[in-house]
């Protein structure tokens, strides 16, 4: 080849790679798109940036998942860049030749290509790594935003707490006295005892809006939540029977205690046992769990009942949210569980689909058993 002519080449070579950095580099500046969008379109940049672009085939593999150019299969020529994202490799760049082509540097490639390769192979990487930053960012606005909500609305309880207890105390004292001394005609008794239920089911809210609210104190000690477990699965007995719904406890050998309010702790138990009872009308299984996991102490209670969405999940721990029907629930369960267990240095997690049941999941920290 004429020096003119191989500098005419090497020129378009150049500009072929460097068009398609550029057009990388424009697909990637698409903050609306997701992954599953762009690496398809980063694979379709990459044949043509080739030497013989009529029989090259390209695709990116990213966490097995694989985004292929057009018409995509392997080839007896390859050229390969791992895609390192936070320095861990995640996949690779792959680059084909489907038929023979005179030999250059490595094989029928020439070493510009396999430094775009590589470029390329980087690129992707940091686009990785800025989507998954971005994701990271959102996630953690999310949950700043969250917990001041869950702060506003736990100052908002306690003060109506507090202020709802004296009347309330009034109401059923006051109940009280007139049905155990007065003598009333059977139908007044009736309706003196249902206004006693419900002050009683009244002072019920109230002190669980003192938990969420984290006004209630808290006794700790050191707690067997085995013991704990074995306790509020026998005084749900009779609602499991009635829900026909087989409760099932597993415990983990040795398992350690941890440092708790023993009270509190039931009421955890029995709030993720009944709202499993909720979710599953027709009856079914429910599991209870106890293991020790590094150093925690994890409870896990799932059902095999109705499921959730995203939705219904992104606001499960929520005060006041319920997806009952009025009179049906609180929307307190929940976030009183949430309360508990942040009162007590743990987190909550929630596993669920719709028609797949749900698994909610309390970490504590174990009891050390160092000197």
């Amino acid at each position: 080849m004429e020096a003119s002519s191989r500098a005419e080449w090497a020129l378009r070579e150049r500009v072929k790679e460097l068009t398609c950095l550029y057009g990388i580099a424009q697909v990637a500046d698409q903050p609306s798109q997701s992954l599953e969008e762009v690496l398809p379109k980063i694979a379709e940049l990459l044949p043509p940036a080739w030497q013989y672009p009529e029989v090259t085939a390209a695709r990116i593999v990213l966490d097995g998942e694989v985004f292929p150019s057009a018409g995509f299969r392997e080839g007896p020529f390859q050229q390969q860049a791992d895609v390192q994202v936070f320095g861990e490799r995640r996949g690779s760049v792959d680059v084909f030749y489907l038929e023979a082509r005179p030999d250059w540097d490595e094989g029928p490639f020439l070493k510009e290509e396999r430094s775009l390769v590589q470029e390329v192979a980087r690129q992707v990487g940091l686009l990785v790594q800025r989507k998954e930053a971005e994701r990271e960012k959102i996630r953690f606005e999310e949950q700043l935003r969250r917990a001041d909500r869950l702060a506003t609305v736990g100052q908002l309880a306690a003060g109506v707490a507090h202020e709802l207890n004296e009347p309330l105390s009034a109401i059923l004292g006051y109940a009280e006295i007139v049905r155990d001394g007065f003598g009333l005609p059977d139908q007044c008794s009736a309706e003196v005892e249902r206004i006693i239920l419900a002050s009683l089911r009244a002072r019920d809210i109230v002190r669980n809006l003192l938990v969420f609210a984290r006004e209630q104190p808290i006794q700790k000690r050191p707690v067997k939540l085995d013991a704990v477990a074995r306790d509020a699965l026998t005084m749900l007995g009779a609602r499991f029977m009635q829900a026909r719904v087989r409760p099932v406890l597993r415990v983990a050998k040795d398992l350690p205690a941890i440092s708790g309010d023993e009270g509190q702790l039931q009421q955890v138990i029995i709030n993720l046992c009944v709202n499993s009872l909720q979710a599953m009308p027709r009856g079914g299984s429910l599991r209870v769990t106890l293991l020790e996991r590094e150093s925690e102490v994890l409870l896990s209670v799932e059902d095999n009942g109705e499921g959730m969405s995203d939705e219904v999940q992104r606001h499960v721990f929520t005060p006041f949210f319920t997806t009952k029907a009025v009179g049906q629930g609180t929307g307190l369960g929940l976030s009183v569980v949430h309360g508990i267990v942040t009162a007590h240095g743990g987190s909550v997690q929630v596993e669920s689909a719709p028609g797949r049941g749900t698994t909610i999941t309390a970490a504590f920290p174990a009891e050390s058993t160092g000197p």
